[in-house]
C-alpha cells in the first residue's frame, strides 16, 4: 500500500471530510478523492461511504485508519532513530512560531543553532498556535512554539511533547491623556467603561480576552482588531482605546501611551511543542535546548512593564 494514500486515509479519519483533508494535505479535493480510489482498489475495500453531502468512513475504512496511525508513526521513529545514528543535529528542522515569540525569542534563537550546530538548517515559520498544532500533527513542522493563558489552557493532543519555556506577564496599555495614566497599577474592571484594541475574532488570544473580561463581569466594547501588537500600540498611542499588552517581544513603545501593570497579574505561558514520536531526533532535541535557555533569558528581563 502506497505510503501517502495512507497518509490521506489517515487525514480523513483524524479531520473528519475529503474538504478538510485536502486542506491539511494542501493539495485539492479531486486528488484526495483519486488517492482513496486508488487505495480502495489496492486493498480491495470500500473505505468510504456517503454520508448526506458528506462521506463517512466504512468500517475496513476505520480498521485501515488505525493501521495507517500506527505505520505513519512508525515512519517517523524510524527517521528519528537514523537521525539519533548519526549522533548530530544535522538537516533541515522547521519550526512554527506565533509572533512576538518569532519577534522576541527566534532571533537569537537561530543565531545559537547556527553557531552550535553548522549542519543544522533551522528554517522559522510564523503561525498562530492553533494552525500550529494542526501543521505539528500533519508533519509539516518538526517543533512548535505556543501559549496558552493562565486562565485560559490550550488543550494538546496526547500525541505531542511539550517543554515550558516562560511565563511572559502582560500588562494594559492606555493613552497619555487617560484618566488612569498616572496610576502605579490598575483592575480590569476599572476598565469596564473603555473601548478595547483587541487580536481578530476567532483567535486564541481574543477569545480569551472576551473570557476574561466577561469573568470580571464586563462586556467589553472592542471597537478596533489587528493583528499585530505594534499596530494595537498605535491604536492606543492615537487615543483610540485601551489594549492588553504582553511584554515578549513588545519592543519600544510609541510616544502617547502609558503601560500599567495589572493588580492581579496576568500571563502567557509560552511552550515548545513536538511529536512525541520524534523525541530521539538530535535536531529537535537540538531545538528545544536552545529554546529553553532563550526562555529562561526572556524570562529574566520581563520582570518590569517596560
Amino acid at each position: 500500500m502506497n505510503l501517502e494514500r495512507l497518509r490521506t486515509l489517515h487525514a480523513i479519519a483524524v479531520h473528519g471530510s475529503v474538504g478538510a483533508a485536502a486542506d491539511v494535505l494542501h493539495v485539492t479535493t479531486s486528488a484526495v478523492s483519486q488517492q482513496m480510489g486508488k487505495l480502495e482498489r489496492e486493498t480491495g475495500q470500500q473505505l468510504l461511504a456517503r454520508n448526506g453531502r458528506g462521506v463517512r468512513l466504512t468500517d475496513a475504512g476505520r480498521l485501515l485508519a488505525g493501521h495507517a496511525a500506527r505505520i505513519l508513526s512508525q515512519v517517523e521513529l524510524a527517521h528519528s532513530d537514523l537521525e539519533a545514528h548519526r549522533g548530530a543535529a544535522v538537516g533541515e528542522v522547521v519550526m512554527g512560531v506565533f509572533p512576538t515569540a518569532a519577534r522576541g525569542l527566534l532571533p537569537q534563537v537561530l543565531v545559537e543553532l547556527r553557531r552550535e550546530h553548522p549542519q543544522l538548517r533551522p528554517r522559522l515559520r510564523e503561525t498562530e498556535p492553533e494552525e500550529a498544532l494542526t501543521r505539528l500533527q500533519r508533519g509539516d513542522l518538526d517543533v512548535a512554539v505556543v501559549l496558552d493563558w493562565y486562565n485560559r489552557p490550550l488543550a494538546l493532543p496526547g500525541d505531542l511533547a511539550k517543554a515550558p519555556l516562560l511565563d511572559d506577564p502582560a500588562d494594559v496599555v492606555v493613552p497619555a491623556d487617560h484618566r488612569l495614566a498616572g496610576r502605579a497599577d490598575v483592575a480590569l474592571e476599572e476598565l469596564a467603561d473603555d473601548e478595547w484594541i483587541s487580536w481578530p475574532s476567532g483567535e486564541f488570544c481574543h477569545d480569551w480576552l472576551l473570557f476574561t473580561l466577561r469573568s470580571k463581569g464586563i462586556e467589553p466594547r472592542v471597537q478596533h482588531a489587528a493583528a499585530e501588537h505594534h499596530t494595537q500600540l498605535a491604536l492606543v498611542a492615537a487615543g483610540l482605546g485601551v489594549v492588553v499588552a504582553p511584554r515578549l517581544g513588545r519592543g519600544p513603545l510609541p510616544d502617547g501611551v502609558r503601560v500599567l501593570p495589572v493588580r492581579h497579574p496576568m500571563s502567557r505561558h509560552v511552550y515548545a511543542v513536538w511529536r512525541a514520536d520524534t523525541d530521539r531526533r538530535p535536531s529537535v532535541r537540538a531545538v528545544v535546548d536552545v529554546l529553553r535557555r532563550a526562555g529562561e533569558r526572556a524570562a529574566e528581563t520581563s520582570g518590569g512593564p517596560g
